[in-house]
């Protein structure tokens, strides 16, 4: 019975969108496959980790009879990609096996049972629905995404709070040693909603949004996100537990601040990075009058000293960082000056962004 012919490049689209999130090792074999449904021209492609769901459609399906199996998600789009970009491609079923075959090239891969496929069950009631456009919500998690927590013993921190407040989202991560925190404004408006979204989830959601203006759907339940956007719908578990509070986090009336051109700071910490060692990452910021003295050294007695002229006036902060904490950050803004506030040595420093009010880091200082 065949179940898709289409052009490779119409078929193999679905399929990236939703593999991501397949691993090959899990303790249920069926979830290294992806669930295909057809029924008619539509054909639904899903994939689910338990944790996190994708489902995508296309219009490729061959026939007007309804069908549904699970083949291996890897296997296929390997052998989608390694075929001509020309040429249609024919995926049919017959005794438990996919034939996949394009041209002269044909290949049979086992099939597992549809109805054995643990799809994720959506949520009864969602309690609010934000509608944002994608390139906003994208924005959102690639200001704040690398200082959430990897594998950390609290596992509050292994992924990012989602706050809906009034006519603000806020995104806001931290791994205990820095923390984001980035805010879009919506014509809508909510009763406050606090959620915290899996670090999978939010790498997979910054892989699949554009940067368009094309509307993402973001429903919150209280156990589980569901996001639908394009032809894509994203279903996530949540993360229990109770986020610090971030607003005590934020250091607010320092008095001693400056703004520098972000390249030229990132460009500096960059080589100041050079000489620090794996296991230790710290770089000394000397900031004076008029100057700001970037050093390092390591265990071999080697050192690199960078200087930058500041526009400063206030008080000589001497104050250790993790060099890798302002490099994310940098790396990360699109902007072409940074501000930095201090308090002393053992205060948190605070990273804005003149033009973009909406937009705070915090790290703090580190032994030197």
């Amino acid at each position: 019975m065949q179940l898709v012919k289409a052009q490779r490049d119409a078929l193999l689209r679905p399929l990236q969108i939703v593999s991501g999130i397949v691993e090959r090792r899990h303790t249920l074999p069926i979830l290294a496959n992806i669930l295909i449904r057809k029924d008619g021209e539509r054909v639904s492609f899903l994939s689910t980790d338990i944790e996190v769901q994708i489902t995508t459609h296309a219009q490729v399906g061959s026939g007007n009879d309804a069908a549904s199996t699970t083949v291996a998600a890897r296997k296929l789009l390997d052998i989608l990609r390694a075929l001509p970009d020309s040429g249609d491609v024919a995926l049919s079923l017959a005794n438990k096996r996919m034939t996949v075959q394009s041209g002269k090239s044909r290949f049979a891969l086992q099939t597992l049972a549809a109805e054995e496929f643990p799809t994720v069950a959506q949520a009864e009631q969602y309690n609010a629905k934000v509608t944002l456009p994608q390139k906003a919500l994208k924005h959102l998690f690639n200001m704040v995404h690398f200082s959430m927590a990897q594998q950390d013993i609290r596992y509050y921190l292994n992924g990012l709070l989602l706050v809906v407040d009034g006519k603000n989202v806020i995104a806001v991560a931290t791994d205990g040693h820095r923390l984001a925190f980035c805010q879009v404004a919506t014509e809508q408006e909510f009763p406050r909603q606090e959620v915290i979204i899996p670090r999978k989830t939010i790498l997979e959601l910054q892989r699949l949004l554009e940067e368009n203006d094309q509307p993402v759907d973001l429903e919150i339940a209280t156990n589980q996100v569901k996001l639908t956007f394009s032809d894509i719908e994203l279903i996530s578990k949540l993360v229990e537990g109770k986020f610090p509070d971030y607003t005590r986090v934020v250091p607010k009336g320092y008095k001693n601040n400056f703004t520098i051109g972000r390249d030229t700071l990132l460009r500096s910490l960059q080589r100041a990075a050079i000489m620090t060692s794996d296991k230790f990452k710290g770089v000394r910021c000397v900031i004076a009058p008029g100057s700001m003295k970037i050093s390092s050294t390591n265990a071999d007695q080697e050192e690199a000293v960078e200087e930058v002229e500041i526009d400063y006036g206030g008080d000589s902060v001497d104050i250790g960082f993790n060099v890798t904490y302002l490099l994310d950050v940098l790396n990360n803004l699109k902007s072409d000056n940074v501000n930095i506030a201090l308090g002393d040595a053992n205060s948190s420093a605070l990273l804005t962004v003149p033009e973009n009010p909406d937009f705070k880091y915090v790290v703090m200082p580190m032994r030197i």
